[in-house]
């Protein structure tokens, strides 16, 4: 565990695992302990990965300033670890919520990036509208599995806009490719890890501007990578379709059977893909 100090003198610590060239990784949730990352599969044996905490989660301090979770905000904390680690160029992955991070750092920042890796993106800073069909439709796939009925009446429910406050734990078995007792303990463990008035912050007004993303990403020369996971609710592969055009240089690979933790689902086809993509 490391500590660097924000723009605004927040303390804020990252996790190191593995050795190799530095792989800086940003964590979902939104605003959840980057822990749940584990060690994304085994990447750690290819890559030096570092884990930022981002403020108000895991091991990093709470602002003086709330309105600081804003994920445009967070951007210069990016910058910050950056400076800290000494890196002139960095190569970048984000999971899910923060993929959002990612790619704003990416726009403000273009010639810092190294190579940019987006897994499961959210994608809320780019527009991309992912419709309540393209759930239902990527649900469906999993009929077959036992706990099916009752966690897909819950998702219409939730598209229909009439579910009750259980509504997002019946589907959690969608989050995953196994719903096995290792993907059961994964899930519990979101609920004290993440820092839900830090979460409530960080979409809030202007944080995003896609038209503004849209248009600085355009100028990108990096690669990217965007993951997408075949069984994935929240980033299903006819949204995430839509991204590599986004970028100039772009590839986009679906790794079957995977949910929204692909590093969970198939580790070694996962690591595989990662290390290609950043070797």
């Amino acid at each position: 565990m490391s500590a660097f100090s924000a723009y605004d003198g927040t303390k804020l610590a990252c996790r190191e695992l593995g050795e190799g060239p530095p792989l800086i990784c940003l964590p979902g949730g939104p605003m959840q302990d980057s822990v749940y990352l584990g060690d994304l599969g085994g990447l750690s044996a290819h890559r030096r990965l570092i884990m930022l905490d981002l403020r108000g989660t895991g091991r990093s301090a709470v602002p003086e300033d709330p309105a600081s979770y804003r994920c445009d905000r967070l951007v210069e904390d990016v910058e910050a670890l950056r400076e800290h680690l000494g890196l002139d160029r960095l190569d970048l992955l984000g999971h899910s919520a923060g993929t959002n991070l990612a790619v704003l750092y990416a726009a403000r920042h273009p010639e810092r990036i190294g190579r940019l890796a987006l897994i499961t993106p959210s994608v809320a800073a780019l527009g991309v509208t992912v419709t309540g069909d393209m759930r239902i439709g990527t649900a469906q796939s999993r009929r077959d599995e036992p706990w099916f009925p009752e966690a897909f009446a819950a998702l219409e429910a939730l598209v229909a806009g009439r579910a009750g406050a259980d509504a997002f734990q019946a589907i959690a078995p969608f989050w995953y490719g196994r719903w096995d007792e290792a993907a059961r303990v994964h899930r519990a463990a979101e609920e004290v890890q993440r820092n839900n008035d830090a979460a409530a912050v960080f979409a809030a007004e202007g944080a995003f501007d896609p038209v503004g993303t849209r248009a600085a990403l355009a100028r990108l020369t990096s690669p990217v990578l965007v993951l997408a996971g075949e069984v994935d609710l929240n980033s299903p592969p006819p949204a995430m379709a839509e991204l590599p055009g986004l970028f100039p240089h772009a590839e986009l690979v679906v790794q079957p059977g995977a949910g929204h933790f692909p590093w969970l689902d198939d580790a070694d086809r996962f690591v595989a893909t990662a290390e290609a993509f950043l070797r």
